[in-house]
């Protein structure tokens, strides 16, 4: 799919090579489905809902079993063993048991963290603590390692960085981009779309461009990422859905945790927190490559502001 947009956008760079990713751990065979379901079709929500909710019964099951006990099909089912990144159903079985023994042990407990508008303070603290830990954990768990060295390495030798992101996934970007900016590197965090794709349509080659949206489907970062995938920076994107619009502009995809969605508690709140996790493994990944001038960059920026933190002379 991808492929086909850049031709029509008369991209012609190659993609550049990524190793093929590890099928998930047995732990994070879980957070997979909740990152995946949205994005699969009924018959395969069900296949991936039953094997995440019963491990142990379906580690004993062939291919055929499982699809008789879902309704769906061995295609179905081997489609979506695929989807979740195993190779094939022998390999998900295998992932299956190993998850099924890690419950047994007590290693993967479930929690329940819904909040209700009647519950005490110390209880929302509690279940949005939970919550927060089960995000990060899922975020962590499906996160493609190859894709986020790739764009690591982008940012590294990158002349310039922008930023796209809105509402609570603006914050997201700012975040990224300060951080970049204080250890040396050019970056810009643009919520303004129109600044966004002014600036997008001025990146190069050499450049990288990095849209963060949950949903995957806001225009007002699916447009600049557009403008510079057509122009020839390196993209990224930071998303929750890996079968989203933005994906189709993007080299690279970094998939944080589908978080589940409450009244008191929308997608965006939560969806921050794996936001922010996936742009602190870049900021690190950065650091970490580009150390001996990061080092004295960061000391610089601390020195500058120093004043600023100082307490005041209260004999003035």
């Amino acid at each position: 799919m991808k492929e086909n947009f850049a031709r029509r956008s008369g991209r012609s760079r190659p993609a550049p090579a990524v190793p093929r990713p590890a099928p998930p751990e047995p732990g994070a065979l879980a957070a997979k489905v909740r990152t995946m379901a949205p994005s699969m079709t009924r018959s395969m929500q069900r296949v991936a809902e039953t094997v995440a909710g019963d491990p142990a019964g379906c580690a004993a099951l062939t291919v055929t079993g499982l699809a008789e006990r879902t309704g769906t099909s061995e295609a179905t089912v081997v489609r979506t063993a695929r989807l979740l990144g195993y190779p094939g159903y022998r390999d998900l079985r295998l992932a299956l048991a190993g998850l099924a023994a890690q419950q047994a042990s007590g290693a993967a407990p479930a929690l329940t963290t819904d909040i209700s508008v009647d519950d005490p303070m110390s209880e929302v603290v509690t279940k949005l603590a939970q919550d927060e830990r089960q995000t990060l954990a899922d975020t962590a768990a499906s996160l493609d390692v190859a894709q986020l060295e790739a764009a690591v390495a982008a940012m590294v030798g990158a002349r310039r960085i922008d930023v796209y992101g809105v509402g609570a996934s603006s914050l997201v970007a700012q975040d990224l981009a300060q951080k970049l900016l204080r250890i040396g590197l050019v970056a810009h965090a643009h919520a303004d779309p129109h600044l966004a794709v002014t600036g997008a349509v001025q990146l190069r080659a050499g450049d990288v461009a990095i849209a963060i949206t949950h949903s995957g489907r806001t225009v007002d970062v699916i447009e600049p990422l557009q403008a510079a995938f057509d122009h020839g920076a390196t993209t990224i994107a930071v998303t929750g859905r890996p079968d989203g619009e933005v994906t189709q502009y993007a080299d690279h995809v970094l998939t944080t945790s589908t978080a589940r969605e409450s009244e008191l508690r929308p997608a965006a709140m939560s969806s921050r927190t794996s936001q922010l996790l996936v742009v602190d493994c870049l900021f690190i990944g950065v650091a970490q490559r580009t150390y001996e001038a990061a080092a004295p960059a960061l000391h610089a920026s601390y020195e500058a502001l120093a004043h600023r933190h100082s307490p005041r002379d209260s004999s003035r």
